[in-house]
């Protein structure tokens, strides 16, 4: 393989060039399952390779260490190409431990064509990011959110998000069924210009928030939607 700008060598596809100091791929799709993960390097609309990373999964206390470095492993190809945007479908515990070990926002794409999801929406990827801190993107009195700490720990995740602006509480409805589950939370459908819902039940609570995100339309929001309702799943929140 060989650097598009300076055609030095580089040992894998889009790698990135240490010679002209060149990134060879803008983005990275990883598709990883619990034995074996792909990474493959795209330019623009074009899949310059992909690469193979195994494991032979352990159990018991060895399970920790084994995926610990199997994520590791994973997370050096995706620093060789040193990306712009990182996608990712598969094995929620693998890309927990990879997320763990690489400072990129991961995108969350369809499993059954990741590779193709993504080069089909190339051209309407990009949307702003903000940079605000989360704390403060959250609008009204902290009071008004139900379920206390873990309530809150639901909004913060969803602030937490480069593509949310502003969440806006909603009023509290408590005439809901109850229920013995504690708090869950689920990103709803986006409307037409993109923005979600944040609907929080806990008991026979239940509270619907406004996510005012950078979406420009409602296949844009679905997208945000998605990572959204990933990220409640992994701090054990979704519902």
């Amino acid at each position: 393989m060989e650097c598009r700008r300076c055609a030095s060598s580089i040992e894998r596809p889009g790698d990135y060039c240490l010679v002209c100091r060149t990134a060879n791929a803008d983005a990275v799709v990883i598709e990883a399952g619990r034995d074996r993960a792909t990474i493959t390097a795209i330019h623009d609309e074009e899949v310059l390779g992909e690469t193979t990373v195994t494991t032979s999964p352990e159990e018991g206390e060895r399970e920790v260490i084994e995926l610990r470095n199997f994520a590791g492993r994973i997370a050096d190809e995706v620093r060789r190409k040193r990306p712009e945007e990182v996608y990712v479908a598969g094995d929620r515990a693998v890309i927990r431990a990879i997320r763990a070990q690489l400072h990129y926002e991961f995108y969350r794409v369809a499993e059954d064509d990741p590779v193709g999801n993504v080069l089909a929406n190339r051209g309407s990827r990009a949307l702003a990011v903000v940079e605000t801190a989360p704390s403060e993107k959250i609008s009204g009195a902290h009071s008004t959110l139900i379920g206390g700490r873990t309530g809150m720990r639901a909004i913060r995740t969803i602030a937490a998000h480069p593509h949310v602006k502003k969440v806006i509480p909603g009023p509290i409805d408590a005439g809901g069924t109850g229920s013995q589950s504690g708090l869950r939370a689920k990103a709803t459908r986006p409307d037409g210009n993109g923005n979600v819902r944040l609907l929080l039940r806990d008991g026979s609570s239940v509270q619907e928030n406004r996510v005012v995100t950078t979406a420009r339309d409602h296949e844009t929001g679905e997208r945000i939607r998605a990572d959204l309702n990933e990220a409640l799943a992994e701090e054990g929140l979704r519902g």
